[in-house]
């Protein structure tokens, strides 16, 4: 099924202003002035990729009515193959192991070796030779068991049940004044 893009390279529809078609773009992408003005720069701007048919006419025919000329282009002609180099001859193991290697990745780095030009760049690159774990291994590493720390507790003891505790005993509260001799007159 072909794909779509929808490129704006600032071009305008017969009979449509400037200043309206930048003001009708600039309400239907929500986008302030200087996007808009990226817009009108005069290169060619991808707005929408990956469309279908009829979302690509969608999109050209609101681009339209808002006054902006787009370009819509199948991208599956844009395509290119790749063709991947061959991988490389088979070396001993001794040749993948480095100095600098870890007993928690294994002991193995990988070594790369450069395909081209741009990956010769990433041959002194030391990285390590992970491995995919099989489906449901526990990724995490094993937590160790806390040790508890050696404390002497031999100059605590135990208070017998019902006991204070050491508190503080409440002063007792003082006798109540006396007020027998006190009469209420009418």
């Amino acid at each position: 099924m072909p794909r779509y893009e929808i490129a704006f390279a600032g071009q305008l529809a017969p009979g449509a202003q400037l200043d309206a078609v930048k003001a009708n773009l600039a309400k239907l992408f929500q986008a302030d002035a200087t996007r808009i003005a990226l817009l009108f720069s005069g290169r060619r701007m991808v707005i929408k990729n990956n469309l279908d048919e009829a979302g690509a006419e969608k999109y050209r025919s609101i681009l339209l009515r808002a006054g902006a000329l787009v370009e819509v282009r199948s991208i599956v002609d844009d395509i290119e193959e790749i063709e991947l180099a061959p991988p490389p001859a088979a070396e001993p193991e001794s040749d993948f192991v480095s100095a600098a290697s870890t007993p928690a990745m294994g002991g193995r780095r990988l070594k790369v070796l450069p395909r081209d030009e741009y990956m010769a760049a990433f041959s002194d690159v030391d990285a390590p030779d992970f491995a995919i774990a099989p489906l449901g291994d526990d990724l995490q590493d094993e937590q160790p068991v806390a040790q508890a720390p050696p404390l002497d507790l031999s100059q605590f003891s135990l208070a017998p049940a019902g006991s204070d505790m050491g508190e503080i005993k409440a002063v007792p509260a003082a006798p109540p004044p006396d007020i027998s001799h006190l009469k209420l007159q009418e």
